[in-house]
């Protein structure tokens, strides 16, 4: 056997690869068959492939991509019932492929499994027809879309996970060769700046490939947004030789009215064909809008929607017509008189609008698209649509074959919409939640969400809130000089590092947000103050840094030191003190380091200049208000300075700015927020805690998605139509569009095993409390006047086991349900469906015995114990009813609630002696509703607590074994007997 090249040797492995096809087979066998085209006598032995594994970098990626496709393939033929990205999956890949342990451990080094979570898919019915088989049929735009990815330096699990993404998206939309036209509507939920660009991207990309000869893409309300999706698409999808349209690049003459070339550094970064599509066997793409110019009138007049049929006795969507015609695209701006005159040209093409698959692609789907008009003022059997929304409806209609996809990391307001009205947007065929992207810094990187480690042994290493929050107390002063110094060092780091081998490009931009008001009269005063402070902070002077040594010391040295990895920092000070030089200058160039961002105009974002696309640096302070928080990304984010407060979830969300990408730099991130501010009529709640609840209420609502997603006997749990009973009885202070528009399913049972129960809704009257508080009597009697002790034992972030001890006590399931059923609360909706589910439990389902109280006692030296109605002496807990709601935060700790897990999962696996698998476990606790300890105090005399003032706080935990055969966790009742089997029923069934 002759010494046989690497080169030659990834030939045969493409060649083999290749040939598999969708699904791992022998490679062995398939190698074979290739070395017989590039090398008959190629040494094929695993030594020598485990060898160029570690050597080989063009080998190691191209196994990589195949493995991790095979990794991220969702319930293939060959899968043998192994789930998607897990170790089972990759086991199951190796015995396919042959391949003998030590090799399979050489790949699991260079290629590991991605375990990340796929997205959340929510669908009615849908006939599937954009398969694997289909997919690879035209796969055109798809594959230059994702080799476009992998030059980005997008890691294959992440292009995989896109892949899987948007094939979601685009299988639920209609066949485009379909005879019959059917229109689909859907929602894709992401994170606030978390890639949704890239999604819409991948499914246009595909949907083009498969057979869409229109896409309308709704960018944004500015031109800025709307010139940003256009170049993002231009540049990763549509590429060089469409924009140039055979135009040569050395003459001159010929650019004239082409965009990009010669002004735009990044164009030789846009994506080449390698020729015109239309000349290799695929199809072009024309423009209709383009970087500098939103759609005005279509340019070549009617006849650029005149679709050239290669067969002219079939309709267009015949493949033998659909294949060979060029599709045309459109970025336009959410604007009346743009989308105005796009519906009056398409109102004089006559024909083929019947046949012509198109989609459209809403960014930003829950601003300006959805109806906000009041339906107390419309006429009877009438609906009266806002601007935008009527345009879209009017496009719908025009488009028989279109598909509309909507994009929004804020949801609620397009699950409000009427599902009734089949011409508005609502996404009555499937809704899909993104999972979180790799790298992406989310509210899980700022806050510690249920971290078990107690707030006095939380490090830079275990904290995120200790690592990346700073916050602004009265007591503390403003700290915005403290901000725009962080600011400074951040970006001196930024610059030391790109001197040390971290790509520059992820520095290309370094900024800083300032956020206090809505008013641009406070605006212009904050960015004067700004302005103030920088000229006279004295970056060069002694002071100055001697200011910045002590930040760096402080609060940057050791949470790089804790956070950053192998990123490289300097040992001290003086190493870094050269490029504080640099920063400075970058951030003061021109005089000015601040910029005022709270226009509403197009001609007022092209007089700031401040395209983060087509500047080469942006190095700046940003000072602004609700501008800032709409599709306008703020490249290069590192200091936030907020201290705005709103009652508005969905801009409370859309305000996180700080949300992104951050390679390279993500321990440099901060966030100075305002704490303690008001929040609300007759309430002071922190911004930072305020902040926290409406993400965990979002991220409730994403995890009830995922719950009901799967599949029940073949039938979808829930469909789209019947997810707002579940954002309404989650997060009551979110209120439809329109208040008169109610859906016609009630939500009545929620079924929870082994999964916890925590009421929401507690009376805030208190007469009521004191009823309720006076039911909990024969319960709190059982409990020992002798605490038990729990432990849990050490999980990553710690080597402690941590210990609490607790009142306990067990009562059936009958006397705690006897209690539960004459509680009284401020809104019974709330629980009334958890109420349902216990119920069953101790009748035809008669899954749970007992349950095991659990009082826990406070650690704290300071606590205040007292006896309720009776009761031995308890832990009084003082917990704060969350702004603008009827309940409290989370009532059970996460350290109370994890030692009650564990109890119920070991319980079910037969490995707890303290309780069976049929008892349940109630965490019980009084609470004081208060800011301070003093409001606990003050409700107990002589030892005796209030009853009035106590709120018997409760989290249940069902045995897992309380469910049903039917395996369903959740029941709607229709309204009219007459529609018992549909989820929803006609406002007048008559």
């Amino acid at each position: 056997m002759t010494k046989t090249p690497p080169g030659v040797l990834l030939d045969i492995h493409t060649s083999a690869l290749a040939g598999m096809g969708s699904m791992p087979r022998r490679f062995e066998r398939w190698a074979a068959l290739a070395a017989d085209d590039y090398h008959p006598d190629a040494d094929l032995s695993e030594e020598l492939f485990r060898s160029l594994l570690a050597s080989d970098e063009a080998l190691t990626a191209l196994w990589s991509r195949h493995l991790t496709t095979w990794d991220f393939a969702e319930n293939p033929d060959w899968g043998a019932g192994s789930q998607a990205r897990t170790d089972e999956r990759r086991v199951v890949v190796y015995e396919r492929l042959g391949f003998a342990s030590e090799l399979c451990k050489a790949l699991d080094e260079a290629a590991p499994v991605a375990k990340v979570p796929g997205a959340t898919v929510i669908t009615r019915d849908f006939i599937p027809w954009y398969t694997a088989e289909r997919a690879a049929t035209r796969p055109f735009y798809w594959t230059a879309y994702e080799q476009k990815l992998r030059n980005k330096g997008w890691p294959e699990a992440a292009i995989a996970s896109l892949d899987q993404a948007s094939r979601a998206v685009v299988e639920r939309l209609t066949d485009p060769e379909q005879p019959s036209a059917r229109q689909a509507k859907g929602l894709v939920v992401g994170y606030v700046q978390s890639g949704k660009t890239a999604n819409f991207t991948g499914v246009a990309a595909k949907a083009i490939d498969a057979g869409y000869r229109l896409v309308i893409v709704l960018g944004g309300t500015l031109n800025l947004l709307r010139a940003q999706t256009q170049r993002r698409l231009d540049m990763e999808l549509i590429g060089q030789e469409n924009i140039l349209r055979g135009a040569d690049v050395s003459d001159i003459d010929s650019l004239v009215g082409v965009d990009y070339v010669g002004d735009d550094e990044d164009w030789p970064a846009f994506v080449q064909h390698g020729g015109r599509p239309s000349t290799l066997g695929a199809f072009d793409i024309e423009r209709l809008t383009t970087r500098d110019n939103d759609y005005k009138s279509l340019a070549q007049g009617i006849r650029a929607l005149e679709f050239e049929k290669r067969v002219p006795t079939r309709p267009l969507h015949d493949p033998a017509n659909l294949h060979h015609a060029a599709a045309r695209v459109l970025v336009v701006k959410k604007n009346k008189s743009v989308l105005t005159k796009l519906v009056k040209d398409l109102k004089q093409i006559h024909g083929i609008l019947g046949e012509l698959p198109a989609l459209i692609i809403d960014d930003e789907s829950d601003q300006a698209s959805v109806n906000t008009s009041d339906p107390k003022k419309w006429d009877r059997g009438s609906t009266e649509r806002t601007a935008i929304n009527g345009l879209i409806s009017k496009l719908l209609g025009l488009l028989p074959r279109a598909q509309y996809v909507g994009y929004t990391a804020t949801p609620f307001a397009n699950v409000f919409i009427d599902p009734g009205d089949d011409m508005d947007i609502f996404p009555s065929d499937f809704l899909i939640s993104l999972p979180r992207p790799v790298g992406y810094m989310g509210v899980q990187d700022f806050h510690d969400l249920d971290s078990p480690v107690p707030v006095a042994e939380r490090t830079y290493a275990n904290s995120q809130e200790k690592a990346h929050v700073r916050g602004i107390y009265e007591s503390t002063g403003d700290r915005l000089q403290e901000a725009m110094d962080a600011f400074v060092l951040s970006g001196a780091l930024k610059l030391y590092r790109a001197d040390h081998g971290v790509p520059d490009a992820a520095f290309r931009h370094h900024t800083m947000l300032a956020h206090e008001s809505v008013r641009q009269d406070d605006h212009a005063d904050l960015a004067l103050r700004i302005n103030s402070m920088w000229h006279q902070a004295g970056y060069s002077s002694a002071v100055g840094h001697a200011r910045l040594t002590a930040l760096w010391e402080a609060d940057f040295a050791p949470v790089s030191a804790a956070q950053a990895g192998a990123l490289p920092s300097p040992s001290s000070y003086e190493d870094l003190r050269p490029y504080v030089h640099s920063a400075r200058q970058r951030i003061g160039s021109g005089g000015q380091p601040v910029i005022v961002v709270n226009g509403d105009t197009d001609r007022y974002f092209a007089q700031l200049d401040l395209d983060f696309d087509r500047t080469p640096n942006v190095w700046k302070i940003l000072v602004g208000g609700t501008k800032l928080s709409r599709g306008f990304t703020v490249e290069g984010l590192t200091v936030t300075y907020y201290r705005r407060t709103t009652q508005q979830a969905d801009t409370l969300m859309q305000m996180g700015r700080w949300f992104g990408f951050r390679a390279g730099y993500r321990d440099l991130v901060r966030l100075y927020i305002g704490r303690e501010e008001p929040f609300g009529r007759d309430k002071s709640v922190d911004l930072y805690e305020a902040y926290e609840a409406v993400c965990r209420d979002e991220e409730t609502f994403r995890e009830q998605l995922a719950q009901y997603s799967a599949m029940v006997d073949g039938e979808p749990q829930i469909t789209p139509v019947q997810i707002p009973p579940l954002v309404a009885q989650h997060l009551p202070w979110l209120k439809p569009s329109s208040r008169n528009k109610m859906f016609n399913a009630e939500l009545v049972e929620i079924r929870s095993p082994g999964r916890p129960i925590e009421p929401a809704s507690y009376p805030l009257n208190s007469t009521i409390t004191k009823r309720n508080t006076e039911r909990w009597r024969p319960l709190l009697n059982v409990l020992s006047p002798t605490p038990a002790s729990f432990s849990n034992p050490p999980d990553t972030s710690s080597t402690l086991t941590r210990t609490f001890s607790a009142f306990t006590g067990t009562i059936t399931h009958g006397e705690l349900l006897g209690v539960l059923s004459r509680l009284e609360w401020e809104r019974p909706q709330y629980f009334d469906p958890h109420l349902t589910y216990l119920r069953q439990l101790d009748g035809t389902l008669a899954q749970v015995d007992d349950w095991l109280l659990i009082s826990p006692r406070l650690a704290s030296e300071n606590r205040v114990d007292a006896s309720v109605v009776g009761s031995a002496p308890l832990s009084l807990v003082r917990r704060s009813i969350q702004a603008g709601k009827s309940s409290f935060g989370r009532i059970a700790s996460m350290e109370h609630r994890t030692a009650a897990q564990r109890l119920i999962d070991e319980a079910a696996a037969g490995g707890e002696d303290l309780i069976g698998p049929k008892t349940g476990v109630a965490l019980v606790y009084p609470v004081v509703e208060g800011a301070s300890p003093d409001a606990v105090r003050a409700v107990v005399r002589s030892g005796v607590a209030d009853p009035s003032k106590i709120v018997m706080a409760f989290t249940l935990i069902p045995p897992r074994s309380a469910t049903s055969g039917d395996r369903r966790l959740v029941r709607f009742r229709a309204k009219d007997s007459r529609y018992i089997n549909e989820a929803t029923i006609p406002v007048d069934p008559s």
